[in-house]
């Protein structure tokens, strides 16, 4: 089916902040896209900024049960992950399944229009197998298409409960025990149980990738399974790294070297690959990460709220990693706020301004964040790209008074979430006028839900 959209002003990324834009699409794809054309009287008119679909490139959609519930008094990473641990204990993959649908349904209405789940609720509570051991994967994946989402499923390995200089590696236990799979052979045997292609793709809008949770989840002999399954299936491969000070001391303790040059030594690290925080690399680990071209995934809203510190972005960019951003733990879901953070946190740790053009952030938040996903043919307004469109209110409190010609800037630096008034994903409308289509009342889904994942 042909659809034409007519945007009053439209980021391209050959000529940047570009007037009276002609969209056109068939079924899922762009076909052509021209400037400067006059309104066709068949042609749905998008007031405002019209930008790419914007890819959320690190999520854990059961951490949205937290939002608001942990604040109250002091405390660190490691006392919040009790908490998380705590919801993780509860789900099942029919509760799970209206969670994340909820969950991925305020993502739509954030103009997001492609999720990387890193998912690593695989089991039961007890850690024994549901009869079909994918189930928590698949009822993501039926989310994900009820809110009408692409999805990359990065199933993760996670088989120790954590890296004690003292102890060395510490086995999973209590709520933990539903994350494993007992080895990286028993990783792979079930993710390749799901049924993708042999490109990983599982239905025309889901892809399987791979994830290592972590150098404290991962000990790094398990680590070669989950690499040779990536590289098979050309797929993804995505690990936390350096969150915490505490994580490098107890690589440094336990394996003699830092976590990213224990990846490098593994064979993790490549163009495929995406390291999610690395709030605390050093300049060793930064050129090395550069080298590898990997992926830097930069969740600033999450970094902030569980105070992990300032991820050294211009130096990331600098080194060759291509930045993109994530929510994380959705402590909030706002593609701008994440992307606006990257500059926020350079400016604090240089303390100089402008280190990142607004162009260079969208840039992270849409066509780099999709390729970091498996998903290089999205994220531009261009023929041949799929046909997500993501339109922004400029007569918000917010953006109203600031001149077109600023419109860039508008939105990154000033809009919200609650600016995005239309969201087109693969040539179909997924939220009109600030209403998600399908799922309607997003608040009380979410409110639903959550409570059922608190009991």
């Amino acid at each position: 089916m042909l659809r034409r959209w007519h945007a009053e002003l439209a980021w391209l990324r050959d000529t940047g902040l570009t007037r009276d834009v002609l969209i056109e699409a068939s079924g899922e794809r762009f076909t052509r896209v021209e400037a400067g054309t006059p309104v066709p009287a068949d042609a749905v008119r998008l007031r405002g900024l019209t930008l790419p679909g914007f890819a959320n490139a690190h999520s854990h959609a059961f951490h949205r049960a937290l939002r608001g519930t942990t604040q109250a008094g002091r405390g660190s990473f490691w006392t919040w992950r009790e908490l998380m641990y705590s919801v993780a204990a509860r789900l099942d993959p029919d509760s799970y399944f209206e969670l994340a649908r909820a969950v991925y349904a305020e993502m739509a209405l954030a103009g997001i229009t492609c999720v990387g789940e890193f998912h690593y609720l695989h089991h039961g509570a007890d850690g024994v197998p549901y009869a079909d051991p994918n189930a928590m994967g698949r009822a993501l994946v039926a989310a994900a298409s009820a809110a009408g989402v692409r999805l990359t499923l990065l199933d993760t390995c996670y088989l120790a409960g954590g890296l004690s200089a003292a102890d060395g590696v510490v086995p999973l236990a209590g709520p933990q025990l539903r994350f494993g799979d007992m080895d990286g052979d028993g990783w792979a045997s079930r993710v390749s149980s799901l049924g993708a292609d042999s490109i990983g793709m599982l239905g025309p809008s889901v892809r399987v990738g791979a994830a290592i949770h972590s150098v404290r989840a991962v000990p790094p002999e398990q680590m070669g399974p989950v690499v040779q399954w990536a590289q098979l299936s050309a797929a993804p491969l995505h690990v936390h790294l350096s969150e915490q000070v505490a994580e490098n001391r107890a690589c440094q303790a336990v394996y003699g070297v830092s976590p990213t040059r224990l990846l490098y030594d593994e064979e993790v690290l490549g163009p495929r690959t995406s390291v999610v925080h690395a709030t605390h690399v050093s300049g060793a680990d930064t050129a090395v990460l550069g080298s590898s071209q990997a992926f830097a995934c930069i969740c600033p809203t999450t970094e902030r709220d569980l105070g992990d510190g300032l991820t050294p972005c211009s130096l990331l960019s600098s080194a060759g990693c291509r930045l993109t951003v994530g929510s994380d733990s959705h402590a909030v879901i706002d593609m701008f706020e994440e992307a606006r953070g990257i500059e926020y946190v350079s400016r604090l740790a240089e303390q100089s301004r402008g280190v990142f053009a607004a162009s260079a952030l969208l840039e992270a938040a849409t066509a780099d964040g999709h390729a970091s996903l498996g998903w290089a043919d999205a994220g531009a307004i261009a023929p041949g790209a799929w046909a997500d469109l993501v339109t922004v209110s400029l007569d918000s409190v917010r953006a109203g008074g600031i001149a077109a010609e600023a419109a860039i800037e508008a939105a990154v630096f000033a809009a919200t979430a609650a600016d995005v008034r239309d969201v087109v994903a693969g040539g179909r409308d997924v939220v009109r006028d600030g209403t998600h289509v399908t799922v309607g009342d997003v608040a009380a889904a979410l409110s639903s839900a959550v409570g059922a994942a608190l009991g």
